[in-house]
């Protein structure tokens, strides 16, 4: 294709149609170049130096019409010169172009018909199919078959209006443009490209088709400062392919123009959008026990665009290796998860050496999530994280130190689904696990099923409405099937862990009403009737030969069948303490104290007939023992004592209002001084000893705006001890005492401070495995020292403007956050702290690049210090940097790393680790 010189004269654009069509095919015809704009081959150029003039008003071509008039450019664009001048093809078009061509220009658009150029000048455009090319000034040479690009200077000598071209998602922003629409081939000058996270500034770029440019002299960078950036990599001579990929010559790194030694004699920068398989550069260091290592390296599949795959390992000199998969998927309006394994082959010291040691660790992470879009009537959902009690406590691995302090590893996996209709049926199975790391113990149910119908009102009126004690009678039916397992970690996912399982089954039917009297009594009565079913039942006998008592299983169906009945009284009484009679305005105005008091009766029958005893004969003649064949169900067993006893209980809740210092607002402010305070005990009326239970006492606030949390709790006992500590039938008062004994009592603070109002979400993967693995979502616990697996995370968050200094924060952000608990216990007159800590965590900003933090725990029981880490990190704009130190105890180590924020470069980085009483 090429352009041809046209044998017409350029008609008047405006209103009047053009005599010949010939004409309007020339003009299709010659904007057909801008369907492969960009390519320049080794054709006529303008020479070195050479530039192209803008017209001037007093350069203005004449333009015949028909070659027997003259029109001036002003009166080809008309007396209203100020607005744009738009030409669209709206003759059909040759199969040549598929597509409308437009173009403008606001100043002028002119053909020299002695020079065969046409001339758009200031704030040009054209646009044909998805390409879109702004300048200021675009010419076209109709003898070269070249199209110029430029800008354009304005009265201050600035160069502005840069050619912008845009094709789909490309975007180049060159000074100049030169093509040839013969080859399709062009050169591109002093360009800046767009290219996924990164930017490729060019001196030159020659253009070889859509998909192919050849680059000299570029620079390549993730920095937001295309003029001046931070750092780059130059690159003599490349090629790229558009959102694929970068392939160069001899290339290396250069900061604030500085040439580094850091270099190659070819690089390859991946651009795609897509996910690609790719190789997972580790991070190394050195381990005193261990040797040498490399952490983290592997391969990345991505499996397809919903699932991928990632295989990370890590080995060491001294044979010890580790193996983790990790997958995530997703898949839009249905559901999204992740799931890890993670194995360590562990060697410590050398064979033949008295400390060698040889262990293998394990754990397992699955969480799985539905949308809520998916399936109204069923979920699914997993929260999965088990496997060796010790892997977090003997993992080397960086990423799992804040896990090391979790005691507890937990795991959920439930299905539920909903049955519409009347009445209302649900049903859910549930898989859970529950592990120790200290004592090695696990509790799992596999699985338990539930079932359920929504409660029936069956004396309720036709038209729905519930009063009276008769309408209100309600019932419900429910059923709980459940496979409980009891083992240990050393006998975990072996057959052996089978044999003390326990299965059963139990059915639930309560009857409740509520009714009010005397308009502010609100009373509730109910009853409930169980039938538990079990498999295996026991037998016991006295063996007189070996003289002990023997426990048989016997296999088989059994069942038992149990009810109660209990009744409430309640009410709600309003105090209000007003101390501003006056109207003096004085600070704290009244108190509000809301008290609702609780009266209950409670009957437990005694089932007599689930009980069965047998002789005991020993020297001091025969004697009987009773027991329950049900006695290991897993329900718990028949009740064989009645009870009928009454429940007492107050709760309170205090408020008051202050005067606003907001001198604008009329009313009063509310603040809550206690949010609950409770006391609760029990009576027990067929009881022949002991009939008053212990005062339980527990309450609740928070002050400072809600940042502080304070929860407390106290077990006041009524009677005495003797001497062996054993509670006895006398009162503690009559036994030379107070009225209670102090048996138990806790205190909890959590208190967060920020000099900035409300948090920031910094959710990453960092915290979501803490959270998967029962840590905390705060740090104070310590934050893992990964850092390299964060680096497209969160070394990435934009930071709020503020008004600061280069080098000194004016307002220096900072956070605090604490956690206090204590623990008194004293029921056989210990009279001790049982537990004593403090957990604390701060972080504060010195610069806007500057930030330091840190994290620690005391017990003063044992008078010492937990995980202490003490963090650092600098914004290095395109770059950050991390130090982190844990400086004593079992996990004392040290990390640095610095490394490019950019996913795209994320493997362009340096870390180095030690363990601290290995190498300081």
């Amino acid at each position: 294709m090429s352009f041809q010189k046209p044998s017409h004269t350029f008609t008047k654009i405006h209103l009047k149609a053009l005599r010949t069509n010939s004409l309007h095919i020339l003009f299709s015809l010659s904007f057909t170049v801008f369907i492969n704009t960009l390519s320049f081959g080794q054709v006529d150029l303008p020479k070195d130096g050479e530039t192209i003039r803008p017209i001037q008003e007093t350069e203005q071509p004449e333009i015949k019409q028909n070659d027997s008039t003259t029109v001036s450019v002003n009166e080809l664009l008309g007396v209203k010169k100020e607005t744009d001048s738009v030409l669209s093809d709206s003759i059909k078009p040759k199969p040549l172009l598929s597509s409308t061509v437009s173009y403008k220009a606001k100043d002028y658009m002119a053909y020299k018909k002695k020079e065969s150029k046409m001339y758009l000048y200031n704030e040009a455009q054209v646009l044909y199919d998805d390409m879109d090319i702004s300048a200021g000034i675009i010419i076209i040479d109709y003898t070269k078959d070249l199209v110029y690009a430029k800008g354009i200077t304005d009265s201050l000598g600035e160069y502005t209006q840069k050619p912008i071209f845009k094709q789909g998602a490309n975007v180049i922003e060159p000074d100049s443009i030169v093509f040839n629409s013969k080859t399709r081939k062009g050169l591109i000058y002093n360009s800046q490209t767009a290219q996924e996270q990164g930017v490729l500034i060019t001196e030159t770029t020659k253009r070889v088709n859509d998909s192919v440019y050849y680059l000299k002299n570029a620079k390549f960078t993730t920095s937001d400062n295309y003029d001046d950036p931070e750092y780059y990599f130059l690159i003599r001579t490349g090629k790229l392919v558009p959102s694929k990929k970068v392939i160069t010559g001899p290339t290396n790194l250069f900061i604030y123009d500085v040439p580094t030694p850091i270099g190659l004699p070819f690089a390859y920068f991946p651009l795609s959008k897509k996910r690609t398989a790719g190789v997972l550069f580790p991070s190394f260091g050195e381990d005193g026990n261990r040797g040498y290592f490399l952490q983290n390296g592997g391969y990345y599949f991505p499996i397809n665009d919903n699932v991928d795959l990632a295989v990370l390992g890590d080995y060491y000199t001294n044979g010890s290796y580790g193996l983790r998969l990790e997958s995530k998927y997703a898949k839009r309006y249905k559901h999204s998860g992740n799931l890890a394994f993670r194995y360590e082959n562990l060697i410590t010291s050398e064979l033949g050496f008295p400390d060698y040691a040889k262990s293998t660790i394990y754990n397992l992470q699955w969480s799985h999530s539905q949308d809520s879009k998916a399936n109204p009537s069923s979920t699914f959902s997993a929260s999965v994280n088990l496997g060796s009690s010790s892997y977090y406590q003997q993992s080397i691995n960086q990423i799992n130190l804040p896990n090391t302090q979790n005691n507890t590893l937990s795991s959920s996996i439930s299905y539920s689904k909903t049955f519409e209709g009347e009445p209302q049926a649900n049903i859910s199975l549930t898989a859970t696990h529950t592990q120790n790391t200290q004592t090695e113990s696990i509790s799992m149910t596999l699985p338990t099923f539930q079932g359920s119908l929504a409660r029936i009102y069956p004396f309720a009126g036709k038209d729905g409405v519930k009063s009276g004690i008769i309408q209100n009678i309600n019932l419900q039916y429910s059923v709980r099937a459940e496979n409980s397992i009891t083992t240990t970690d050393s006998l975990f996912f072996k057959k052996e862990m089978f044999d003390d399982a326990k299965l059963g089954v139990r059915h639930s039917i309560p009857l409740s009403t509520n009714f009010k009297i005397f308009d502010y009594f609100s009373v509730s009565a109910s009853t409930n009737f169980e039938e538990t079913w079990v498999v295996k039942t026991v037998d016991k006998y006295y063996d007189t030969a070996n003289e002990e008592i023997i426990t048989e299983d016997v296999n088989g169906f059994d069942a038992f069948r149990t009810y109660n009945f209990s009744t409430s009284i309640g009410t709600t009484l309003y105090g209000l303490f007003n101390l501003d009679k006056e109207g003096e305005g004085k600070k704290l105005q009244a108190i509000r104290h809301v008290i609702r008091p609780s009266l209950s009766y409670n009957i437990n029958p005694a089932f007599d007939n689930y009980y069965d005893d047998f002789e005991i004969i020993d020297a001091d003649g025969t004697t009987k023992s009773e027991f329950t064949r049900f006695e290991n169900s897993l329900f718990g067993t028949p009740n064989n004592t009645f009870s009928s006893s009454i429940g007492i209980g107050v709760s309170n809740n205090f408020e008051a209002k202050v005067k606003d210092s907001d001198s604008t607002k009329v009313e009063p402010k509310k603040i809550i001084l206690l949010n609950s305070l409770n006391f609760s005990t029990s009576y027990n009326v067929a009881g022949d000893s002991l009939k008053w239970s212990p005062v339980k006492i527990s309450g609740g606030t928070q002050i400072f705006d809600n940042k502080m949390s304070i929860n407390f709790g106290a077990t006041l006992d009524p009677y005495a001890l003797n001497t062996n500590n054993t509670r006895i039938n006398t009162f503690n008062i009559d036994n030379g005492g107070s009225l209670f004994r102090l048996t138990s009592a806790s205190l909890n603070l959590s208190y967060s401070l920020s000099s900035k109002d409300g948090s920031s979400d910094n959710k990453n993967d960092a915290i979501d495995n803490r959270l998967l693995s029962g840590g905390r979502a705060d740090d104070l616990f310590g934050v893992s020292q990964d850092f390299a697996a964060q680096q497209g995370t969160l070394g990435g968050e934009e930071k709020e403007e503020r008004e600061s200094d280069e080098f000194y924060n004016n307002k220096i952000p900072w956070s605090l956050r604490f956690a206090y608990a204590v623990n008194y216990a004293n029921s056989t007159r210990q009279d001790e702290i049982s537990s004593h800590s403090l957990m604390f965590s701060g972080d504060i900003e010195l610069s806007p690049k500057w930030s330091i933090g840190g994290s620690s725990s005391y017990d003063f029981k044992n008078n010492g210090f937990g995980l202490t880490q003490l963090r650092f990190e600098r914004d290095l704009l395109s770059w950050r940097m991390n130090f982190t130190w844990v400086p004593f105890g079992t996990y004392n180590s040290w990390n640095f790393f610095i490394g490019i924020k950019s996913s795209i470069l994320k493997d362009l980085k340096y870390e180095q680790r030690l363990k601290a009483d290995e190498g300081l």
